[in-house]
């Protein structure tokens, strides 16, 4: 059976949508046109990839199975359509690096270190955001690379992905305070009412049930604030186990040793980029630079 890239795609958009009219809306199509699109795909493969129900749509048992399949044809096409760009093209000038506000400052500043060492010219611009938004830049090409917090992320995917490891959280509170003069024994049940400054981003991502520990909480958008805001004693929170390495980022605040963890929570991350031969190089430079942090910290006993 031969199959086109337009009906694989009104497929998926309407597996993923449950909806003809919303998937018509996404990929600039009129309803009907998606309707006939997924009856031809039916009447072809002999089997009913939809229950109809209302204005709704549920997949039936065949499309289940069919939507990972067409998923994986319809990224890699977009992986051969960027590699098939890109080869035009050289070295860019210029390139927009995306990240999450709990990565440490001092680690992207290493990043930026290797690549005015490997790439005088090129100018580097560094802004937050959510996975979403760093998935959609990188397929529309406003977004060069994005270190990304992979812990639900599916393995199907046009972008070129790195695994980097992890960043391990830990309880911070105000050095010589009192949740940090406690005994080890009263601590958790502190934490529990004590106030907790929550990192905004990490609940935009899902992440409310792994970190939100007290019910006395309040979120804010920049770790920088947070940092400042324990170190003043306004409440606790979850802050990388890397600042450590930066004295200047962690003055005034310390980790709290807590009899229920051995380890802290840790989240995975991945570093995203376009299937593209004009940032090869690019990657490789930036990896050298988490390599090499990475190594340093083991050696330290992180």
């Amino acid at each position: 059976m031969n199959f086109s890239l337009e009906q694989l795609l009104a497929f998926v958009t309407v597996y993923e949508k449950l909806s003809f009219s919303k998937a018509a809306v996404k990929l600039n199509k009129h309803r009907t046109t998606i309707g006939q699109v997924i009856t031809n795909l039916e009447d072809q493969l002999a089997v009913t990839l939809f229950e109809r129900i209302g204005r709704t749509v549920e997949p039936t048992e065949d499309g289940h199975l069919l939507y990972l399949y067409a998923k994986q044809v319809i990224e890699q096409v977009r992986s051969f359509d960027n590699m098939a760009l890109s080869l035009s093209y050289g070295t860019l000038g210029r390139v927009i690096f995306a990240y999450p506000s709990f990565i440490p400052s001092h680690a992207l500043s290493l990043i930026r270190k290797q690549l005015a060492q490997d790439f005088p010219a090129m100018q580097v611009e560094f802004v937050v955001r959510d996975r979403e938004a760093i998935k959609q830049g990188i397929i529309d090409g406003s977004i060069h690379f994005g270190v990304v917090n992979i812990h639900d992320s599916t393995a199907v995917h046009s972008m070129d992905s790195t695994f980097l490891g992890h960043v391990e959280f830990l309880p911070y509170v105000q050095s010589n305070g009192r949740l940090h003069t406690l005994d080890k024994s009263q601590v958790v049940n502190a934490l529990r009412t004590e106030r907790q400054i929550m990192l905004k981003s990490l609940v935009d991502e899902r992440m409310g049930n792994k970190f939100l520990f007290s019910a006395n909480h309040e979120l804010a958008d920049q770790q920088a604030l947070i940092i400042n805001m324990v170190r003043e004693g306004l409440g606790w929170a979850w802050l990388p186990k890397a600042l450590s390495e930066s004295n200047a980022a962690v003055d005034g605040i310390s980790p709290l040793d807590v009899d229920m963890m051995f380890e802290g929570v840790k989240l995975p991350i991945s570093l995203w980029c376009p299937q593209s031969k004009n940032i090869k190089d690019i990657k490789h430079s930036i990896l050298k630079s988490i390599r090499e942090q990475m190594q340093n910290y083991a050696r330290n006993g992180g």
